[in-house]
């Protein structure tokens, strides 16, 4: 396999470099995850666009998605960088935990979120109906549901980069998920 860099602000195309520079103000370093897709010179603004796009999800239930996605996906990456995301965001470790396994116990709307966010994970889109069900019984609707869709494939494009080049991890490294927790 092909040993993929970690590109500097000078190994990166102008645009990118603004980009770079944007990152580090506002988070004061660029992420590896968002360096590599300076490899490309469209990617990192096309990505970043669809990430930070409007959605009708709050932050809390964007990292729900991100961390189930992320744990299907198996992407220690993403799951380290929505593990310290989602403490930002007020969960704890034990919530982080059960989010990462597709469930919720301690908030029944965050728990269709997550449950519905794994089963289209898993099934490449191809979600199975009680869930979808539960999903709107909770509370949520069709809006709501296409932006989770939506997410699942923004994050889905980070886990892919991750496992295909293997950068180094830049967040506090996540535990792993015990099986029992599964």
């Amino acid at each position: 396999m092909a040993t993929f860099n970690v590109p500097t602000r000078e190994e990166v195309n102008a645009t990118n470099q603004g980009i770079f520079d944007n990152l580090n103000s506002a988070l004061g370093f660029v992420p590896n995850l968002y360096a590599t897709y300076a490899h490309s010179e469209t990617a990192l603004e096309n990505y970043l666009t669809l990430s930070n796009a409007k959605t009708s999800l709050k932050a809390k239930e964007k990292e729900v998605v991100n961390l189930a996605v992320s744990q299907v996906n198996n992407c220690i990456y993403c799951l380290s960088a929505h593990t310290a995301i989602g403490k930002m965001n007020g969960f704890t470790d034990e919530q982080i935990l059960e989010l990462r396994a597709g469930h919720a116990s301690f908030d029944s709307k965050l728990d269709a979120l997550a449950k519905l966010a794994k089963n289209i994970t898993e099934n490449r889109g191809r979600t199975d109906q009680d869930v979808v069900d539960n999903f709107f019984a909770a509370g949520y609707n069709k809006g709501n549901l296409v932006d989770t869709i939506v997410l699942v494939g923004d994050k889905t494009i980070s886990n892919y980069i991750h496992s295909t080049t293997q950068v180094p991890v830049d967040f506090p490294v996540a535990q792993p998920l015990e099986t029992t927790t599964v």
